[in-house]
């Protein structure tokens, strides 16, 4: 699909779809209708009032074109209150209505009219963004006719000045959700094919087209028994395909000396090892990868972007599967910085790939570290299917992160690193166990776990559990499969780290 700005009238734009954003402001005004004529304003102000459409956000009203034009349709679609902080989340839900819109009729292009002094360049960014998600479609598998993407989206602009500034937001957006696109593509691939291996392949494919700005090096089975991965190898140790330790480095073209780590848990499939879980469960659990598939995606974006902080992506990938040599119940591992885990869940076993792979990079030493994992399904009990959890040792950091999602648009919500609960996590034969004593609480005990290998450094992690996979769509522009949740925050936080 393509993003185009212009400057030009809504009815001479040639598009066979013609949109424009309206305002809830008590009783739908005709002032919102300025570019229709006196009697298509007439007939849509009857089919408003018929149809109870005042601009509510979600609020969709399709109206035949008037006399002389080449459009098929008009769409009104509801932005919600002309709040600032609001225009632009509601400007995203009209974009996914416009885009389903356009695809149910049949067609292909979109004119939208956002020349009202209260869209600035920040939402042509936020339509730009939502519709491009929208238009996402994951059909390597089906046979038949695929579903047709749009051909072209005319952003209308109030002046020139305004133009310019909007068509450098819309190209920032078609970067960073080419990475958002890469990171469904991961996710949505079956386990079958997204081995360690294949993981391993796209991340390589990232640092080979970064113009020399990311490199890579991937470490087998034995370099990681070298380095005395102990709780990652155990969680791979049952598994046919191999292990690979998969680290990206970003080096910025301009000189600074701020570094980030991102971490990525990277199971590509979770059976739960010999802790089965049942069978429903197991439907979705080739989504266990998607923290380290945002971290893939977020490193496609940034040869391109060019954040002016040194960068390093690690992903511990396995799969956690059942066989004669899996990790049992009991038993003990070592993680690389030297402590003792009692195994009591070898279904807990996110946290064990992600010890290792945090201890590893901390040898980097980046100023701040943020992991991504698909960790615990205490967190969607907790917050839903829609909202990442997050958790902080450093109060600054954790604020701009959120802010940062905020920003991005993606969901998150500040959980406690409860330090009472830290007991729950001692073992009586070893330093940690893997589960706590308690059933409650368990997205906050596994955070607690990991604060244990971070060595005080500023970090945050972010439980994606919920809004990682979609198994129902989440909004008008996030369909089901995978969303790519967490590249947006990313970029968005680097750019203003």
């Amino acid at each position: 699909m393509t993003i185009t700005v212009t400057k030009g009238g809504l009815f001479d734009s040639g598009a066979e779809l013609l949109v424009i954003p309206v305002f809830a402001q008590g009783e739908f005004e005709s002032k919102q209708l300025k570019s229709f004529d006196e009697a298509l304003q007439k007939r849509a102000m009857k089919a408003a009032k018929a149809l109870d459409f005042s601009g509510k956000l979600g609020q969709s009203l399709l109206l035949p074109v008037p006399a002389g034009s080449n459009a098929d349709d008009v769409l009104l679609v509801g932005v919600g209150e002309k709040k600032r902080e609001q225009i632009v989340s509601g400007l995203r839900e009209a974009a996914g209505i416009m885009v389903t819109t356009a695809k149910r009729r049949g067609l292909r292009t979109i004119a939208i009219d956002l020349t009202q002094k209260d869209f600035k360049e920040d939402a042509a960014e936020a339509l730009a963004t939502a519709a491009l998600l929208a238009d996402y479609t994951f059909e390597t598998y089906k046979k038949g006719n695929p579903d047709k993407k749009l051909g072209t989206i005319d952003i209308l602009a109030a002046d020139a000045r305004m133009v310019a500034a909007m068509r450098k937001r819309v190209q920032h957006a078609q970067t960073v959700l080419d990475g958002v696109t890469i990171a469904r593509d991961l996710v949505n691939t079956p386990a079958q094919e997204m081995t360690p291996a294949h993981l391993s392949e796209a991340a390589r494919k990232i640092a080979e087209a970064s113009n020399g700005t990311v490199s890579i090096k991937i470490l087998n089975r034995e370099e990681c028994a070298e380095l005395k991965m102990g709780a990652y190898l155990a969680v791979a140790q049952g598994a046919h395909h191999e292990p690979k330790f998969i680290h990206l480095t970003y080096t910025s073209p301009r000189p600074t000396k701020k570094s980030l780590a991102v971490v990525g848990k990277g199971v590509t499939f979770d059976s739960g090892g010999l802790s089965l879980k049942p069978a429903d469960a197991m439907m979705s659990m080739k989504c266990d990868m998607a923290g380290a598939a945002a971290v893939i995606g977020f490193f496609a974006t940034l040869a391109r972007l060019k954040p002016r902080v040194n960068i390093h992506g690690v992903i511990a990938a396995t799969e956690n599967m059942v066989s004669g040599t899996s990790i049992r119940p009991g038993d003990i591992v070592h993680a690389s910085n030297g402590k003792s885990i009692e195994i009591l869940n070898t279904d807990a076993e996110g946290r064990l790939t992600l010890a290792d792979a945090m201890t590893y990079i901390l040898k980097e030493k980046p100023d701040a570290m943020i992991d991504l994992a698909t960790l615990t399904g205490a967190c969607v009990v907790a917050l839903g299917e829609e909202i990442t959890g997050l958790m902080t040792n450093d109060k600054v950091l954790g604020r701009q992160v959120l802010e940062a999602a905020a920003r991005a648009g993606e969901k998150m919500w500040e959980l406690p690193l409860e330090a009472r609960y830290r007991d729950q996590i001692n073992s009586d034969i070893a330093d940690l166990r893997n589960i706590p004593t308690s059933r409650y609480g368990g997205s906050l005990t596994a955070g607690l776990f990991l604060q244990e290998f971070v060595e005080g450094k500023p970090w945050v992690h972010l439980d994606i559990a919920g809004p990682a996979f979609a198994e129902r769509p989440m909004s008008s522009y996030l369909g089901k499969g995978g969303t790519g949740h967490g590249v947006r925050t990313l970029v968005d936080f680097v750019e203003h780290y």
